[in-house]
């Protein structure tokens, strides 16, 4: 019992970041099951998780990473991952919003037109009786 609590006192980083990770997936997961997030939109979001648990368990790979890019610090890679893959999610919802805000746009103006065609058509049946 003391070498598992050394163990996770010593690597608390590397643990509390597997929990996230896969925290993260069964929410993703949970959300898609009860139809609260398209399939589509949880792909990128899914493959985070498990990048961020592969780097999380393998601790090697987030040191070599860290390394490569300059940073003495390991979990402070990790945390520049973390922000750097949310961003990259952010950028796919404005892409996803800026499309939905236009289909909204043509349908607005679609249903202006059907409103006045249907006006000019009672009027003009009016007219006739």
């Amino acid at each position: 019992m003391y070498n598992l609590l050394a163990i996770v006192t010593e690597n608390r980083i590397q643990v509390f970041s597997i929990i996230g990770s896969i925290s993260l997936i069964l929410i993703i997961l949970g959300l898609i099951k009860r139809k609260k997030l398209k399939e589509e939109y949880s792909l990128l979001w899914l493959a985070c998780g498990c990048f961020f648990v592969l780097i999380s368990v393998f601790k090697p790979l987030l040191q070599i990473f860290a390394s490569t890019l300059g940073i003495i610090y390991a979990p402070s890679a990790l945390l520049l991952m973390l922000i750097v893959s949310a961003f990259f999610i952010l950028i796919q919802f404005s892409v996803v919003i800026s499309k939905l805000s236009e289909s909204n746009k043509n349908l607005i103006q679609e249903v202006g037109i059907l409103k006045v065609e249907l006006k000019k058509l009672h009027s003009h049946v009016q007219d006739i009786k």
